[in-house]
Order: structure tokens, then sequence, then C-alpha cells
């Protein structure tokens, strides 16, 4: 069992000033562990769902009077649906559904990237306000690519705010203090956003309109220099930067904006908590019809597991057929 770190399981908000630019950077070690090991996921659906947790990560700290975010897949290949649940102040949760043949056959073939396990489908990402619990969503669509790549495209089309993502998984192997060997899993993250106070310094990135002449050439509008300096640096990260626990995101920081002079506030702390309990479950089962409950019922009881955590809820029928 891998030892808890005072860096690890947490968000940590960051500003370059120098370059209008604010991010954060997620450290997951001992919460994705858990996550992931409680699975009996093949290790390339492993490395999605860590990648999805971790973008989750970044982007439900960032936002304000959030209850829930929601990240979700649904697609059409291996790896058919994704969901990560974070609710405030960090409590994160995730699960996944696929075809293991067909994933068995991708790795086979050399073909376990995030994009070709994917496939093609939607990602989409949903907010519930704390006190309103109203509920907005977002959707960008998959086109056999990366969670990383397909957040690109939601920022630069729906948010139109200059975004860089870089998300990191590995599976590591030491030994503990009785020799015995060890392995556990680590993901990592970080996003940068170019935020100046004019918003005159983000170019608006727009296709021709449909009435423009044939074979007119339509020029993408360059990047203020901040941004491409902020892009160069960040597209420097490596994958063990993101999840070697001997490099503090600290580190990893200063080494990137140190020129330019980074500063950065109080982490939010991430752990591995589901959010079901045997009340809730009874809630859901109370709803259901006489013949529901009897086309549930096996060997006399209804059993429900929580596909997050695992754990499973017995009831007796009889409990809601009275109440029925």
């Amino acid at each position: 069992m891998q030892e808890d770190r005072v860096t690890d399981d947490r968000a940590l908000p960051f500003q370059v000033e120098g370059l209008d630019v604010r991010g954060r950077v997620v450290t997951l070690g001992h919460s994705i562990d858990t996550i992931l090991s409680r699975h009996d996921f093949p290790r390339p659906v492993k490395v999605l769902v860590g990648e999805a947790a971790v973008l989750a990560s970044l982007l439900a700290t960032s936002l304000k009077d959030v209850g829930r975010f929601i990240l979700q897949t649904q697609t059409d290949g291996p790896v058919s649906m994704i969901v990560v649940d974070v609710r405030t102040p960090g409590q994160i949760r995730a699960t996944a559904s696929f075809n293991a043949a067909a994933v068995s056959e991708a790795e086979s073939e050399g073909r376990a990237d995030s994009g070709s396990l994917l496939g093609r489908g939607t990602l989409a990402m949903t907010i519930e306000q704390g006190k309103t619990q109203q509920r907005y969503q977002g959707y960008v669509p998959l086109e056999a690519e990366s969670l990383q790549e397909a957040a690109h495209t939601y920022f630069r089309q729906s948010e139109q705010i200059p975004t860089r993502i870089r998300l990191a998984v590995a599976e590591m192997f030491d030994r503990g203090a009785d020799g015995a060997a060890r392995q556990s899993w680590r993901a990592g993250g970080i996003i940068g956003q170019f935020l100046p106070d004019s918003l005159e310094r983000i170019p608006v990135r727009d296709l021709p309109g449909g009435d423009a002449p044939e074979g007119a050439e339509y020029e993408d509008p360059e990047d203020d220099d901040a941004w491409v300096e902020a892009v160069s640096l960040l597209d420097t990260v490596e994958d063990h930067e993101l999840t070697d626990p001997d490099i503090e995101a600290e580190r990893l920081l200063f080494r990137l904006f140190h020129q330019r002079g980074v500063r950065v506030f109080a982490p939010t702390a991430l752990q591995d908590r589901c959010s079901c309990s045997r009340e809730r479950v009874r809630q859901v089962l109370a709803q259901f019809s006489p013949e529901e409950i009897l086309e549930s019922t096996v060997d006399g009881r209804i059993d429900v597991r929580c596909e997050f955590c695992g754990v499973h809820y017995p009831f007796d029928p009889k409990e809601f057929l009275q109440e029925n």
C-alpha cells in the first residue's frame, strides 16, 4: 500500500501574472489507487478512468458554488461509458462500462490508446450548483480522440478560453518495508488558461460565412505572445513529472514559470469517497412497482451493488411490497 503524502490528493491553484495565465495542478495518489484497485478493470481501462478522474478534478476544482460536477462519456468504442462524479469539497468516485473481449483484442493489436478505446460519441460535463441545485450541461463530440484533446475542443468551441491540459496515469512498482513487491496507481494533470484583463487579446476563431466565395481562404488569427509562450512551456511537461511522487507540484510550477514569476494558492483536498447509502438505495426501490420488485428479487432478496464503490445493499422485498 502506498504511503500518504501531504502533496498528494489535492488540486493546487496557480497564477502566472506575467503571462496572464491561471490554472491548477492535480496530483492523485492514494485516492486514485483506491478507486482503480477496487475495480477489476483491464489495465488500459484503468488508465482511461484515471485520466477521466484527473480531468474531472481539474475542472471541478476551478468552479465556485458547485455542489457536484459529473464528467461522462458515451461512445461506441470498447469502453462505452465512463462516469466520474466529483462532489464538493473534493470527493471523487468513478466507474466505467466496457466490452472485455473488445478491450483485450484492441490491446493485443496495439490499439489500446484512449482514442481507440473510446471511439465516437460524446463527452458530457454536468454542473449542479450547490445552493440552487440548478443543472448546467456542456457537450463535445468525441471522434476517436483522447480526453485531453476533447477537452481542448470543448474550451475552444464552447467557452472560447485558450486552454492547455496535460493528463498522465502511471502504474508504480516498488518494495515495502518487508521487501515484498507492491503495485499502486498514480495520476496527475495540469491545466493552464489564458485569462487577460482585456478580452481583445483573445482571438475569436470562427469559420467563414456560408456566402464566402468559393476557394476563399480563411486565416486563423494569431495567438497573443504571452499565450504562445505559456503553451510552449506547458508542452514541455512530461508524464513522469505529473505522476512521480518525488516531484511536487510546486517544483514543477517553478521549473515552468520561475522566469515569469508564479504564485500558488491554498490547495483543495481530493479524496475517494462514494455518496451511496442504504437509505438512498431504499428510496429508489420504494418507487418500484410490485412487478418491478418481484423482477428484482433473486433467492428471496433484492441485492443492489453500487457500481462506483462495489458495496452491496441487501433488502427484503416484503418491505416494499407492503408499502405498495
